[in-house]
């Protein structure tokens, strides 16, 4: 559930890790962003109302909130930053909604454990914050600690009605051996419920990956679809069913979706992934470009992306050994299907099959039951991207 946890972040309240840049001056332009015009005017007038009255607790909770929806939308960390310092003022007192929204941005940087005592002490303020007790879940079951996911889901169920605390509870129970019942009892839960939320957006990702892991793929093609029909625009989800897509070797469906969605790193990499296979003739120039890219996250201490970055070593330039050692950090951090996947692809790759005994034993510890994890064990194929 960790891709969704940027599309759930905000709706139902409404190593080292880099540290949000505070500007010297308040006109210093720290660089010029490419937003639409609305959303430019939105943050220029919350900023100038906050400038103005800089004690108002709703004004800077406004600020931060739309940051992160923006940040969001196109996966950009900047975003995230100005979120955090917008919040600075008010995490010194007890004010856990501020508490909340630093937890996401933490959860942005894949600062788990912070984020984790964000939502804690946001919790013993106040028990009853249904997102608190969801953003809990999403990072525990990211950290692969599902019978914990499933007490703070199940408390959820307590304080709402909303399908997203069914989704949650399911979403849990399909990682730890219960995978067939919980889609079955998912999907009427999904169908049925308001398609017009950005809750909707969720409910429908999360579905479509459990398919795929089911190997339901024109199941979970259906869902992705209708999940993107409602979204305008979401890195993540664009994200999740560019992977769809590779997994069933259509690399001209990613180049048609992605072509023109080269600013977010994600993409980037699966259109990257696309190409070469494709034989695209823009490969080099998009491979060298997030090549860059990796390696200016890396210099100012940001490692949220080792996993992808992984994927990269190994299906673009071939590079065992680093991506292994990527991946295998990466596995410290997080660990979802496709984790598990790059560490055992890049294990093999390396001719180090003993790197990937901690995903072996995860994966029969928890009883996750994933039939592309379960077809590639049993394969020993060269690993495709």
């Amino acid at each position: 559930m960790k891709r969704w946890i940027a599309i759930l972040g905000l709706w139902l309240s409404t190593a080292a890790y880099p540290q949000a840049y505070r500007p010297a001056a308040d006109d210093e332009v720290l660089e010029k962003l490419p937003l639409p015009r609305p959303e430019r005017r939105e943050l220029r007038e919350l900023r100038a109302a906050l400038g103005e009255r800089p004690q108002r607790r709703d004004l800077a909770l406004a600020l931060a909130r739309r940051y992160i929806e923006v940040g969001r939308a196109d996966s950009d960390p900047r975003f995230y930053g100005h979120a955090e310092a917008v919040l600075t003022p008010w995490l010194a007192g007890t004010d856990p909604e501020a508490l909340l929204l630093r937890a996401t941005v933490l959860q942005n940087r894949h600062a788990f454990q912070a984020a984790l005592a964000d939502l804690d002490a946001a919790l013993r303020l106040n028990s009853r914050l249904p997102q608190a007790w969801l953003s809990r879940a999403a990072i525990l079951e990211v950290q692969g600690d599902y019978p914990g996911a499933l007490r703070a889901c199940l408390t959820l169920g307590r304080l709402t009605a909303s399908p997203a605390a069914a989704v949650c509870r399911e979403s849990a129970l399909s990682l730890s051996g219960k995978a067939r019942a919980a889609y079955k009892r998912l999907v009427p839960i999904v169908s049925e419920a308001p398609a017009d939320t950005e809750e909707a957006v969720w409910t429908r990702g999360v579905l479509a990956e459990l398919a795929e892991r089911l190997g339901k793929p024109a199941e979970a093609e259906s869902w992705y679809r209708s999940a993107l029909a409602l979204a305008q625009r979401n890195v993540y989800l664009l994200s999740a069913y560019a992977d769809f897509l590779l997994e069933q070797d259509r690399p001209d469906d990613v180049i048609d979706l992605l072509q023109d969605e080269t600013r977010a790193d994600p993409l980037l990499l699966r259109l990257c992934l696309a190409e070469m296979r494709a034989g695209h003739p823009r490969r080099s120039e998009h491979a060298l470009a997030l090549k860059a890219r990796y390696a200016a996250a890396r210099a100012r201490g940001d490692s949220t992306h080792q996993g992808d970055e992984a994927r990269y070593a190994l299906h673009i330039e071939g590079d065992a050994l680093a991506s292994l050692l990527l991946a295998a950090a990466n596995w410290q951090v997080q660990r979802e299907p496709r984790d598990a996947r790059i560490l055992l692809e890049a294990a093999r790759a390396a001719g180090r099959p003993d790197a990937a005994s901690p995903v072996r034993e995860f994966l029969s510890r928890t009883r996750l039951e994933d039939v592309r994890l379960q077809a590639w064990l049993a394969a020993p194929a060269k690993a495709e991207p």
